[in-house]
């Protein structure tokens, strides 16, 4: 808890990953999740040193992932406290634990570092097109959506959060956005194109959890208890070890 934010572990354990191969002998086989600053690693076994953190299978960006709690109707077998993890390419991962607290602390970490790393970069800029034009969409935590020429940088429009009334994607690369005229009350469709289409609609639901978790006092209140519980865990260790 002494690193720099993007660097402190925010929750890890064991959890059992169920193989994508059906030529494999084993359905599930145990692997080590780490959520630690920005990023989600997953181990073969536990990092020890600061070494075994570069060498882990697969590492993605937090707020480029979505994590699914399944409902029994969603399970694949008969194991239940399952979870996914789908990644910015759009490949699903699929978890089991053993306890449904476990399955719960899951879902609460994920929140964690979601939110964590949302407040401490504020934006995110994507590169995408626009009748066959170079553009740029952010995402900023605080203005909310912002399209843009990619070579002069002149703004083409900008529309805040609550203004997103809906939107769609054809699963390939394009999403269309319906916002909100604040004048008009009409609405208006923005269609853009990626080269990247799951990490960006990742990116949009992780800035929105963001912003909802800021009007949660409950999520807040665990927030600030966690930090004080580790400040206070971190005074005791010294005063063990003097």
């Amino acid at each position: 808890r002494n690193f720099p934010v993007n660097q402190q572990i925010v929750y890890m354990g064991w959890c059992e990953a169920r193989e994508q191969d059906p030529l494999q002998d084993r359905v599930y086989s145990p692997a080590f999740l780490a959520l630690r600053g920005s990023c989600l690693y997953k181990f073969p076994a536990p990092p020890v040193t600061t070494w075994d953190w570069t060498r882990a299978e697969k590492t993605f960006s937090v707020y480029e992932i979505m994590c699914k709690i399944l409902k029994d109707s969603d399970l694949l077998d008969r194991r239940k406290h399952c979870f996914t993890v789908q990644s910015e390419c759009g490949e699903d991962l699929y978890f089991s634990v053993e306890l449904e607290c476990d399955l719960a602390q899951w879902e609460r970490a994920f929140q964690t570092a979601t939110f964590l790393e949302v407040e401490r970069i504020q934006c995110k800029t994507y590169a995408c097109v626009l009748e066959s034009h170079l553009m740029g969409l952010t995402i900023d935590f605080s203005s909310g959506f912002i399209c843009f020429d990619a070579a002069t940088k002149a703004v083409l429009w900008r529309y805040k959060f609550s203004q997103l009334k809906g939107s769609s994607d054809d699963g390939k690369s394009k999403i269309k956005f319906l916002f909100q005229n604040p004048d008009t009350k009409q609405i208006e469709a923005k269609e853009l194109e990626f080269s990247n289409l799951f990490a960006v609609l990742h990116c949009i639901h992780s800035f929105f959890a963001a912003k909802v978790a800021c009007l949660d006092p409950l999520f807040l209140g665990n927030q600030a208890s966690a930090s004080a519980a580790g400040t206070s865990a971190t005074t005791s260790k010294a005063k063990y070890t003097n």
